[in-house]
């Protein structure tokens, strides 16, 4: 659905997005994770063709987007952090509104708002005016009129900031009631939205893509934590058998290193600390790591959490 290769933003002589590259399927629904200010909304905006790269290619729907950015937008629905409504409109007004838009003809047109309304649990709202709603009603407002025009695409971006739990489960459940409908991108700094209702995860970190991994293969990883008294064993300790990648935390006197481990592999503990007592380190600590989703983001984060 989505191909987006080597995309940069480049401000003066800042970058607000560095070579990122992904590549996302039909009905995939994907977070894209990160700090606010990591370059996740200057993301959105480019694949909405709203911003244009200073460098790099997206193609969305088999479209190439500099060259066919209308058709692009026809097929892409999106809620922006802050929805621009019109408080003194009604929502079915408002609805009306952006359905003319996106040149619906009549008959379609209600069709569609009536659906939405349904599919947003908003239908005993229509006519109330939009200052009356709660904020989470807003919300349920924004993505109504990102689907009116059935988009191939649904581009969500902080669906859930502000909102109070009750509005949080409400708009989860809503997403994912749209997933079987449309392609999801969720934009948002909050680790536990991308866990509740996303397949898969893209962190971004200083404007450049650090992980892109599915939630299942999260999962199943597995690390180890070894507490030593040398800060140059990353090599040989990468080099074991069914370890990925090791991390190094280096602190005074100690290091710490975190060996990812692979989902299907054995216990290599023994392996570890033989390891170890060949190359005659001392050892502090060698334990287990639960590797959740807030594990990962943190350490995708620390500067000293990049790949040894």
């Amino acid at each position: 659905m989505i191909q987006a290769d080597n995309l940069s933003k480049k401000y003066g002589s800042d970058f607000a997005l560095r070579q990122v590259s992904f590549d996302i399927g039909r009905g995939e629904i994907v977070g894209l994770l990160g700090h606010n200010g990591a370059g996740k909304t200057t993301i959105m905006k480019i694949l909405t063709g709203f911003l244009e790269p200073t460098t790099g290619q997206v193609r969305i729907g088999g479209h190439d987007l500099a060259q066919n950015r209308r058709k692009v937008q026809e097929i892409i629905g999106y809620l922006p952090e802050n929805c621009p409504v019109y408080p003194e409109m009604s929502v079915i007004g408002y609805l009306d509104y952006c359905a003319s838009l996106r040149n619906l003809g009549e008959p379609e047109k209600k069709r569609r708002i009536r659906e939405v309304l349904e599919m947003t649990g908003i239908s005993d709202r229509a006519f109330d005016r939009i200052d009356t709603l709660s904020r989470g009603l807003r919300q349920r407002l924004g993505v109504a009129q990102a689907l009116l025009h059935e988009p191939e695409l649904l581009i969500l971006d902080e669906p859930t900031n502000g909102l109070d739990p009750t509005q949080i489960g409400h708009m989860r459940q809503l997403i994912k009631e749209l997933a079987p409908r449309a392609t999801i991108i969720i934009s948002t700094h909050i680790m536990q939205e991308v866990q509740a209702v996303c397949d898969r995860v893209i962190i971004i970190r200083d404007g450049e893509k650090v992980l892109d991994e599915s939630l299942e293969t999260l999962k199943e990883s597995r690390s180890v934590s070894v507490a030593l008294d040398v800060d140059n064993a990353s090599d040989i300790l990468e080099a074991l058998p069914f370890v990925q990648a090791v991390r190094v935390d280096r602190g005074k006197g100690l290091s710490r290193y975190s060996l990812e481990i692979k989902g299907d592999a054995p216990d290599i503990t023994p392996e570890i600390a033989d390891t170890i007592m060949q190359n005659n380190w001392k050892l502090f600590e060698l334990t287990p790591e639960s590797r959740d989703l807030e594990t990962i983001f943190s350490e995708t984060m620390m500067s000293s959490g990049r790949m040894q």
